[in-house]
């Protein structure tokens, strides 16, 4: 039992670090030093915010017990990508992109689609 409990504890906080991460991404400045070191790595904007938004979708419905909960968790971070990329208006530097918002939408959509076979993989472990 102490093991389940384990395994949902560690995805949740994984979940927590994650938003905190993309909210700190996504609001500071573009001059800022992590955002200059985050353009030299040379991946595309869409894929990192498509990358960002599978895992926030996808971890709280692997790390709720209650799969409704965590289904609706996970397509709250839609919302979460609205209001951040809204947010980046008021950031020097940063500009309101409707692509962005499209892949963080597909994201989304990707991460709670491949979350239930993950979570029955996580569940026989």
């Amino acid at each position: 039992m102490f093991r389940e409990q384990h395994k949902h504890t560690v995805i949740l906080v994984l979940w927590v670090v994650l938003i905190c991460c993309v909210v700190v991404g996504s609001l500071l400045p573009a001059a800022s030093p992590v955002m200059v070191a985050v353009g030299r790595l040379h991946i595309n904007d869409k894929v990192l915010h498509f990358g960002a938004y599978v895992a926030l979708s996808l971890l709280p419905v692997i790390g709720f017990r209650d799969r409704r909960r965590g289904l609706i968790a996970g397509l709250s971070m839609f919302v979460l990508g609205l209001l951040l990329e809204d947010g980046q208006h008021f950031s020097p530097g940063r500009a309101v992109e409707f692509g962005d918002v499209i892949a963080n939408g597909a994201g989304v959509s990707c991460g709670v689609l491949l979350a239930p076979p993950i979570r029955m993989l996580i569940a026989i472990l």
